[in-house]
């Protein structure tokens, strides 16, 4: 398999513009580029592991990631104060603020990433199935573009029940309402809207066909400034809570050989008619026929992509580097091969039964240890879960000749990753790991959902009030849909007010 060429890098110095686990993760590779380093950092983060690991680190401000790792000038300042040439934004924050990258080019700042232009195409999600079409795409019945109320009407009945309202500007499930009849379709379209200007400033929405149980999958592009355009193969996502990805394997064993072709070759049609650069990952909704629609395109690294560089052998984040640096890609598509499987499981601090975000301080941790086992995160004793960030704890990533022995590796792994202080999903891991339609690989989007109730069957001791916790977080799973929504539950949101969520990660071993 092809591996990235180690030569001198065409940037000196590079600031990430991130923390926790996609920080330290982005710092391992810029050090073996030989590369200089600048991390950015809140007080609340003054002690963090990406702080420690980088040449340099930079005060950005208060704890409020508002004030903080969403402050672009604050962000370019320190750019431009440490000399750095480039910017990281690894994910999340912002990654595909297109006002940010604009601001970083004006700077004569290199934003790791594709541009500014090709994220604004695909950041209205209605002009992205626009352009999906152009390139060829397969899209669920829906509208082309916003429409207004009357025409949702006419075409929600011509599309036929259930169908999502979805924002145009859309962004972690906001703005995403499923319609079960007509009658529901005018308070869908008002509150769709009314949610949608708050967070996005637009009020625009489109329709669009809901697809029951589906599979999530998505194609990993890499694309370079000299007309060269790659995919590094598939992942399955399906295994989601609210529809937050948890698990994420490759290959997608429920796809034949012929479909992965063909969506391979969809997701390079896009990549080259929007004139991509850099990595992004083309997403799919796949349904009980392994029929294929596309969703939408992220424009940024993905928190998953270990689990692509563990099959191909590849270091993503370098070939960001390289691309952004003007370089070709260092191989053609028949130079890539994958080898054996590969699957992710993401670790939370929250209660594995109520899937309630908790608190507190880690007292002890200890890491499993395993040649085929790799662990992204940024925690380490005495790491405290902060009510300012997202919750991401670690990523534990397997390899294995096949499925069944990346599963076991993981399995085994799990039952070796001690954390102590902090209550995590490990259990919820574990039972999906154990679960039969998992093993046999006929899950979809839906499957979690009903493996968090059989735990709650499980567990006579849960009081009545955590009964209700549980059922509300899968119903609102199940009925929030999966066609792109990440929505915040109101259970997420009182776990998030009365325990205080969090997020974070620590740069672990390959």
């Amino acid at each position: 398999m092809p591996r990235t060429r180690r030569k001198k890098p065409l940037f000196s110095k590079v600031l990430v513009a991130n923390r926790g686990e996609i920080a330290c993760r982005i710092l391992r590779t810029c050090h073996s580029m030989g590369i200089k380093s600048v991390a950015v950092y809140s007080e609340a983060d003054a002690n963090a592991l990406h702080v420690q690991q980088a040449d340099e680190a930079v005060l950005i401000g208060p704890p409020p990631a508002a004030e903080s790792y969403l402050n672009a000038s604050a962000i370019i300042q320190a750019a431009q104060q440490t000399g750095a040439e480039a910017v990281h934004p690894g994910y999340g924050f912002l990654s595909e603020n297109t006002a940010f990258v604009a601001a970083l080019g004006e700077a004569g700042i290199t934003f790791i990433g594709p541009s500014h232009q090709a994220m604004e195409r695909m950041k209205d999600k209605a002009q992205a199935r626009q352009l999906a079409a152009q390139a060829g795409l397969p899209l669920l019945p829906g509208t082309q573009g916003e429409v207004s109320d009357e025409e949702a009407l006419v075409k929600a009945v011509e599309i036929g029940f259930p169908v999502m309202v979805k924002a145009s500007q859309g962004g972690g499930g906001i703005g995403i309402r499923r319609v079960e009849t007509l009658e529901e379709l005018p308070e869908a379209l008002a509150r769709a809207r009314s949610l949608a200007q708050s967070a996005f400033g637009s009020s625009h929405v489109y329709i669009e066909k809901f697809l029951q149980a589906p599979s999530h999958i998505e194609v990993q592009v890499l694309a370079d400034h000299h007309g060269n355009a790659v995919h590094l193969y598939e992942r399955d996502c399906s295994i989601q809570r609210r529809n937050q990805k948890v698990i994420e394997e490759s290959p997608a064993t429920k796809l034949g050989r012929r479909r992965r072709g063909k969506m391979y070759e969809a997701a390079l049609a896009l990549v080259k008619h929007i004139g991509y650069t850099n990595a992004g990952t083309v997403e799919f909704l796949v349904d009980e026929e392994s029929d294929f629609y596309f969703v939408e395109m992220n424009t940024r690294l993905q928190v998953e992509h270990p689990v692509t560089e563990m099959i191909t052998g590849l270091d993503m984040v370098e070939l960001q580097v390289r691309i952004a640096a003007g370089e070709p890609l260092p191989f053609s598509q028949k130079d890539i091969s994958r080898k054996g499987h590969a699957i992710e499981a993401r670790i939370y601090p929250e209660d594995p039964y109520t899937l309630m975000p908790v608190s507190g301080r880690l007292e002890a941790l200890e890491l499993p240890q395993d040649a085929h086992l790799r662990i992204d995160s940024a925690i380490f004793p005495g790491y405290e879960v902060s009510p300012f960030y997202d919750s991401l704890m670690a990523k534990v990533i397997a390899w294995g000749k096949n499925r069944e022995n990346a599963i076991e590796t993981l399995s085994n792994g799990l039952a070796h990753f001690q954390l102590q202080g902090v209550t995590h999903n490990i259990p919820l891991v574990q039972w999906v790991l154990a679960n039969d339609d998992f093993k046999k690989g006929t899950f979809n989007t839906q499957t979690l959902p009903k493996i968090v109730e059989r735990m709650n069957n499980a567990a006579p001791e849960l009081s009545e009030k955590e009964r209700v916790a549980v059922a509300a977080a899968a119903l609102g799973s199940f009925f929030g849909g999966a066609q792109g929504e990440r929505s915040g539950s109101p259970w997420k949101g009182y776990g998030r007010m009365s325990q205080m969520s969090p997020r974070s990660g620590r740069g672990g071993r390959w």
